[in-house]
């Protein structure tokens, strides 16, 4: 059983900048495909980035592409997720999870552990 505990959420201005950190532990973390969703009121969740094991590879939604870098160290068993240019639209509870595969994928399903998320909030 993984454990996942999201931090860093908060209240930031739009245009500003936040970086979430996501710690597992129960497991091997290195053996785990991360990824991090989002859920917006009023909303389903959303994908937002996920990464193989070792890094090597990142994904991203079109929404994020080029303001969200998804990055992990398997020494720490901590995934980040920086957020640059954030917008009022981008207020969301952040969520990360952890997929057993070799495979990255972008569907929440595709996923066996969940943290709590954590709230960010951006301001206009």
């Amino acid at each position: 059983q993984v454990q996942l505990v999201e931090a860093g959420g908060g209240l930031v201005q739009a245009g500003g900048s936040l970086r979430l950190s996501c710690a597992a532990s129960g497991g091997t973390f290195s053996m785990y495909v991360m990824g991090w969703f989002r859920r917006a009121p009023g909303k389903e969740r959303e994908f937002l980035a996920a990464i193989s094991w070792n890094g090597g590879t990142t994904y991203y939604a079109d929404s994020v592409k080029g303001r969200f870098t998804i990055s992990r160290d398997n020494a720490k068993n901590t995934v980040y997720l920086q957020m640059n240019s954030l917008r009022p639209e981008d207020t969301a509870v952040y969520y990360c999870a952890a997929r057993y595969a070799a495979r990255s994928a972008s569907y929440d399903r595709a996923y066996d552990y969940w943290g709590q998320g954590t709230q960010v909030t951006v301001s206009s």
